[in-house]
């Protein structure tokens, strides 16, 4: 198979200590054009001369950084009519993350293409959720095992910063008063992101980015009645004048009311 031809090339890479499939192709998600997402997975110094070239001519495979801070770099390639994106990742970073879960301890980058930031957890997630392709050490197959039980601390600090929502709930109240569509559109945005990350953390479930998400978080056991819908209705017409966005603002609370009251009432 060309994926796993490609795995075990790049895994001959000097830096490169493993490479894993992710993405919706390693949980079964997929659909017939969806991409083959490896992650690369190096340690030090990476060979990308040797990356570039086993990429192709006029492939452009982005180093470390070179796609920001959370994402890193790669590279997106079509192999054999195939689409296939290539993810690195600094094994000792996500180690250092799976550290932190471990400990309740999470961040929140900026990073393009992820509206809502990139949460640190999805590090391990990547992980937990991924199959191993090229694994000579055996370090990524470890790692995998170790992260397959989600951590109680990590469920603890991002089931309890859930509050966050209704504090912005709050200020988008603020922002409806003023017709101020684009700062409403937002603080109800967020909310409605920190909400789908506790309901994920309640069940003990990875989040790995905002695509799909709210489609699964409204089927967890802490989301309240009509979650979906009522995100929906909030989020895809907020309005343009005071009344309307107060009214959307409203319905927005409401929602958050009940989703935090069902998770402390998991928690407790």
């Amino acid at each position: 198979m060309i994926i796993e031809d490609m795995a075990h090339r790049l895994a001959a890479v000097p830096g490169v200590v493993g490479v894993m499939l992710g993405g919706s192709r390693a949980r079964g998600e997929h659909g017939p054009e969806s991409d083959w997402d490896l992650g690369v997975y190096y340690r030090g110094a990476l060979d990308l001369a040797a990356l570039r070239a086993l990429a192709g001519p006029g492939a452009e495979v982005a180093g470390p950084g070179g796609w920001g801070p959370w994402v890193n770099g790669g590279a997106w390639l079509r192999a054999d009519g195939v689409a296939v994106d290539w993810i690195l990742r600094d094994l000792d970073r996500v180690e250092r993350v799976w550290a932190d879960c471990r400990e309740g301890r999470y961040e929140v980058g900026v990073q393009a293409g992820h509206p809502l930031g990139f949460w640190s957890p999805c590090y391990a997630g990547e992980v937990a959720l991924g199959q191993v392709l090229a694994d000579p050490s055996g370090e990524l197959t470890d790692l995998r095992c170790r992260t397959a039980v989600y951590p109680e601390p990590l469920r603890e600090a991002l089931t309890a910063a859930a509050w966050e929502a209704e504090f912005l709930a709050g200020a988008a109240a603020k922002g409806a008063a003023r017709a101020d569509t684009l700062h409403v559109a937002l603080c109800l945005s967020r909310a409605v992101g920190v909400l789908v990350q506790a309901l994920f953390a309640d069940d003990r479930r990875w989040c790995l980015n905002e695509k799909g998400a709210l489609a699964v978080a409204e089927t967890l056991p802490a989301a309240p009645a009509g979650f979906g819908p009522r995100v929906r209705g909030v989020l895809g017409a907020p309005g343009g004048t005071a009344e309307s966005l107060t009214a959307t603002v409203a319905g927005a609370r409401a929602l958050v009311g009940e989703t935090l009251a069902a998770l402390r009432s998991r928690a407790g």
